[in-house]
């Protein structure tokens, strides 16, 4: 299937900002919002973006609340553009509810990451790229600068090239390929059901946070045990920030965990595949943006490059 990518924007533009799972106050947005105005488009709030409902979690209102929000910034034909103000838990909620009879006529990029994961493996299966980038939220570790201005260079129908140095993980080689995938607990959670996705041929990119070693080594195990190492043509690994327990992480405190690398590493070291480990992506202060579903150009040698097609 061809993928469709958005439009470019013009200054001017609306962009919705919706809370499609955990809580958010309006302080931990402030800045992120003025960005946009600064930038010369307009946002434009859902009407649930500061709700809270407590449910064993805070979400960001219950599930009519976040799906109503959904809905309306995928199907408004004024919004060109919908930006998650964060991640945390609640996009699984909403698969099963979402409209796109007016989505289809007027594509938008959708951007996010963390547990928006989940929209954007929804959203490839109908045929549409999606930015897999630093939501509006200003978080704990922070955002550079650079890696906001790389999404409004998507948006503007800039490609983007990246080149970054090599990691004594890496497994040289060459490929072309798809790029699929994004937070490794939500392409996990998606295994098996029909919001998968598509791991044939493609290049798969993962990262996660706070996650135990044995789960990390749980989660890997299923991607292997489902077959998705013998289909990708390569992995590309960001951040793995605060991994291990409390006591494990006092070694490792690095977003570029290296004893998570390592593990991954062992588990994919049968596999011929080029592989890339260090990749600026995740949960971490250098969040610069990957489209999902567009065709890319992966080199790995001495040095690493990752150039999108489209």
């Amino acid at each position: 299937m061809k993928k469709i990518f958005p439009k470019s924007l013009k200054k001017g533009d609306k962009i919705a900002i919706i809370s499609p799972a955990g809580a958010v106050d309006s302080a931990q947005l402030q800045k992120g919002l003025e960005m946009i105005k600064n930038k010369g488009f307009e946002p434009v709030l859902g009407d649930n973006l500061y709700t809270k409902y407590s449910n064993g979690y805070n979400y960001a209102g219950t599930e009519e609340q976040r799906i109503s929000d959904m809905n309306w910034a995928l199907n408004d034909p004024e919004i060109t553009v919908i930006w998650a103000s964060r991640g945390g838990y609640g996009c699984q909620h909403l698969i099963e509810s979402l409209n796109l009879k007016g989505f289809v006529k007027n594509p938008k990029w959708y951007i996010g990451y963390s547990d928006n994961t989940v929209i954007q493996s929804y959203l490839l299966k109908k045929g549409f790229a999606s930015i897999h980038g630093q939501t509006i939220k200003t978080s704990s570790f922070g955002v550079t600068d650079e890696s906001y201005d790389l999404t409004f260079d998507i948006l503007k129908g800039k490609i983007l090239k990246y080149s970054i140095n090599s990691n004594q993980f890496n497994k040289a080689g060459n490929v072309e390929g798809e790029l699929v995938g994004g937070n490794l607990a939500l392409i996990y959670a998606l295994l098996g059901t029909k919001y998968s996705f598509d791991f044939k041929d493609k290049i798969l990119f993962i990262e996660d946070i706070g996650e135990n070693y044995y789960a990390l080594d749980r989660m890997i195990m299923s991607l292997e045990l489902a077959g998705v190492f013998t289909k990708i043509k390569a992995l590309v690994v960001g951040g793995m920030t605060n991994m291990g327990d409390e006591k494990e992480n006092k070694q490792y405190e690095e977003s570029f965990d290296e004893f998570a690398y390592q593990m991954i590493s062992d588990r994919i070291s049968k596999y011929s595949f080029p592989a890339v480990f260090g990749f600026p992506n995740g949960h971490i202060l250098d969040n610069r943006p990957l489209i999902i579903g567009s065709e890319v150009s992966l080199k790995v040698g001495k040095s690493v490059s990752l150039n999108f097609k489209n």
